[in-house]
């Protein structure tokens, strides 16, 4: 499935990051009290911090959707400055895409307060021809709509830009946008694996498969 437009995700998909997201976001959780299910990962992971603390407030959290907010960066700030590493074979095989002339792009519901310094560090900043939050928008990756915003900053059809996510809501949605889906593993989203085979075009393991693709 060789393609000339590549948009990525970036928490679980460009970097090891789902274990400190979701931390950080249950952690406002449990210091209240609130009790949540064993889905909460999959439901909050499209819907960025601001989408997040909205759906919290549904859920019975109690304090103003800023404290939240300001509660989430603070835990976050420190893991993707300096803590969070790339995944397996990301960063060779970005270099590779981009030497064949692949137009590379991000997507992600984390701010750019933490994904620009994150990605510079990394040394994957310059890699990509846009990097874009979910603010950029005013929406998040549960609405299809951005999907087709961000192919047409890219300047291509939807249907011609493989979109690649490892979680499940993302990809339904993308794909329901008219991208081409590609879903990633990622440890935190292993379970739901056959079911996002069920939307995607393909999926992969290592990030070196889509060089075979």
């Amino acid at each position: 499935m060789k393609k000339t437009e590549y948009l990525f995700d970036f928490d679980g998909t460009l970097v090891d990051s789902m274990p400190a997201y979701s931390s950080v976001m249950l952690r406002v959780l449990d210091e209240n009290d609130v009790s949540y299910g064993s889905d909460i990962v999959k439901i909050i992971t499209p819907l960025g911090y601001a989408g997040t603390a909205k759906y919290f407030k549904t859920i019975g959290l109690s304090l103003p959707e800023e404290e939240i907010l300001r509660r989430m960066h603070e835990y976050a700030a420190a893991e993707y400055l300096y803590r969070i590493p790339a995944k397996n074979n990301v960063i060779p095989t970005l270099e590779a895409l981009k030497a064949q002339g692949a137009g590379l792009h991000v997507l992600t519901a984390s701010p750019h307060d933490m994904l620009d310094p994150c990605l510079r560090r990394l040394g994957m900043y310059d890699l990509f021809e846009n990097v874009w939050s979910c603010d950029d928008f005013g929406t998040t990756k549960a609405d299809p709509a951005i999907y087709k915003m961000a192919a047409e900053k890219i300047g291509r059809p939807a249907c011609e830009i493989l979109f690649l996510d490892d979680n499940y809501n993302a990809d339904k949605t993308a794909k329901e946008a008219g991208m081409q889906v590609c879903g990633v593993y990622d440890a935190s989203s292993k379970e739901y694996e056959a079911e996002i085979r069920t939307v995607a075009d393909t999926y992969i393991y290592d990030f070196s498969e889509l060089l075979e693709k």
